[in-house]
């Protein structure tokens, strides 16, 4: 961590990281250790780190909270922008080859639908697998915002 965590610091990345893959098993309480000459002020320096950790990652949240919002949005354009290039491929097959029954009429019918198709695929992904990642990653973090932090004394090493 952070050797002087203010209120508005952030985590070293590391520190982060080391936290989030323990709270994804089972963290249960942070313990810090810091040296004597830092926690020196008491209970204050305790109470800082404390409030600082709880801040951070309730920020975290908020950020992640917000990434799932903008990717929602994001699906729900994908998703219109699709459907209306899905609804003119088709109409396009049905108008102009509707009854055509050459080998090349098939091909452009098959590719216009195939097309149509694949303009929907980035709003499957983000429907049916790209929002769930965020929403744990946020529950996570509002974990962590919550969590038990412990400031220890480390032994001064001479």
């Amino acid at each position: 961590m952070d050797p002087s965590p203010f209120i508005e610091k952030d985590l070293d990345d590391d520190a982060e990281e080391f936290i989030v893959s323990w709270a994804q098993e089972s963290l249960l309480t942070l313990r810090s250790n810091c040296a004597s000459t830092w926690i020196s002020a008491g209970r204050r320096s305790q109470a800082m780190i404390r409030t600082a950790v709880h801040n951070y990652f309730a920020h975290r949240a908020k950020i992640t909270g917000l990434e799932f919002k903008r990717l929602l949005r994001r699906g729900r354009t994908s998703l219109f922008i699709g459907m209306l290039f899905l609804s003119a491929c088709l109409f396009l097959s049905k108008m102009l080859l509707g009854h055509e029954a050459g080998t090349w009429a098939a091909v452009v019918r098959e590719s216009l639908t195939i097309a149509g198709w694949v303009a929907m695929w980035r709003p499957m992904q983000i429907y049916l697998y790209d929002w769930w990642p965020l929403l744990q990653l946020r529950r996570v973090f509002t974990k962590l915002s919550h969590m038990p932090v412990e400031v220890v004394q480390r032994a001064k090493v001479e």
